[in-house]
C-alpha cells in the first residue's frame, strides 16, 4: 500500500497534523472537517473526532494550501471539489456562487471532506488476463479509482494506455503509472478522450468517473474506433446503470464487455455486460 502521506498533512493546519498522523496513518479513509465542529477522523475500523473545533480561517487555509493558488485548481471549486496534491480529492460544500451557466464557486465554505489517496498494487489482479472494455461500478468511496489504478498499470503490460485524468486523481507523483501509460491530466474527459485517441494511438483509454451524456459519447466515439476502454461510474449494480437515462447510450452499444461492481468491503465481482 501506498499513500502520499506527507501531502496530505502538509494542507492540513499545524495543530491537527500530530493528531490525523497519529491515528490515521495507516487506516485514514477521510477527514471530514465542519464549520465549528471537532474533526472527524473515518478510518477503516472506526470513527473518531479531536477535541478542538474547526474555524474558518482553517478551511480557508486547507483550500489555499492545496490549490496553491492555481488558477484551474481555483475552476474545479465552482464543481464542488479540489484535488490536492497526492491524489487527495477534498469535496467542498458551502454558500454556492450560481449565474445561467451553473455554479461557478463557492463563496464561504462551511465544510470539507478530504478523501485519502492510497494505492494498492496488485489489488485487480483477478482481472490481469481480462480483455476488452471494463466498466467499474460502485458508489462514493467503494473504491473505484483505487481500483481502475491498479487496472489500468496491468493493462499496459500489455500495449499502451491513454488515461484521461481530469482531476489529477489516478496518477499524482510518486504513484506507479505502469509500463506503457500515457497520462493527460487536468484535461476536461470529453477533450481529452478525442485528442489522445488521435494523438497517442492507445490500444485503450482510461477515465474515472463518467458523470455526463458528453463522456458517454465521447467514449462510444472511441469505441467504435476499435480502442478498448477502462471506465467508473456511479452506480450500485447493473440494473442501477440501466435506470439511469444518461448511462443509456454505453448501456444498448455494449461498448462495454464486462462490468466490476465493488461493494462497501472492497470486495468486487465480475460479469458479462448484458443490455
Amino acid at each position: 500500500m501506498r499513500c502520499a502521506w506527507k501531502e496530505l498533512l502538509s494542507i492540513l493546519p499545524a495543530w491537527m497534523r500530530s493528531e490525523v498522523d497519529r491515528q490515521g496513518r495507516d487506516t485514514l479513509q477521510e477527514l471530514r472537517l465542519r464549520l465549528g465542529l471537532p474533526p472527524e477522523l473515518i478510518c477503516s475500523c472506526s470513527n473518531m473526532h479531536m477535541g478542538q473545533a474547526v474555524t474558518g480561517n482553517d478551511l480557508n487555509y486547507i483550500i489555499n494550501t492545496a490549490s496553491r493558488y492555481s488558477p484551474w485548481a481555483a475552476s474545479s471549486i465552482g464543481q464542488g471539489y479540489l484535488t490536492a496534491p497526492g491524489g487527495h480529492r477534498i469535496g467542498i460544500c458551502g454558500e454556492a456562487v450560481v449565474d445561467d451557466h451553473g455554479m461557478t464557486g463557492i463563496r464561504q465554505v462551511r465544510s470539507l471532506c478530504i478523501r485519502v489517496a492510497r494505492d494498492f498494487p496488485g489489488l485487480a489482479d483477478k482481472l490481469r488476463h481480462q480483455d476488452g472494455s471494463i466498466l467499474i461500478l460502485g458508489a462514493p468511496g467503494n473504491g473505484k479509482t483505487t481500483l481502475l489504478r491498479d487496472l489500468i498499470r496491468q493493462r499496459s503490460e500489455k500495449g499502451s494506455v491513454a488515461v484521461v485524468d481530469e482531476r489529477g486523481e489516478l496518477f499524482p507523483a510518486g504513484f506507479s503509472i505502469g509500463e506503457r501509460t500515457d497520462v493527460m491530466t487536468g484535461c476536461p474527459k470529453v477533450l481529452g478522450i478525442d485528442r489522445v485517441l488521435r494523438t497517442m494511438s492507445p490500444m485503450t483509454i482510461a477515465v474515472d468517473e463518467i458523470t455526463s451524456a458528453e463522456d458517454c459519447e465521447a467514449l462510444l466515439r472511441a469505441g467504435w474506433c476499435g480502442v478498448s476502454l477502462l471506465a467508473t461510474a456511479h452506480a450500485a449494480s447493473v440494473s442501477d446503470l440501466r435506470s439511469r437515462p444518461v448511462y443509456g447510450p454505453i448501456v444498448k452499444s455494449r461498448v462495454f464487455d464486462m462490468v466490476v461492481i465493488l461493494h462497501s468491503d472492497k470486495s468486487f465481482r465480475a460479469e458479462r455486460m448484458e443490455t
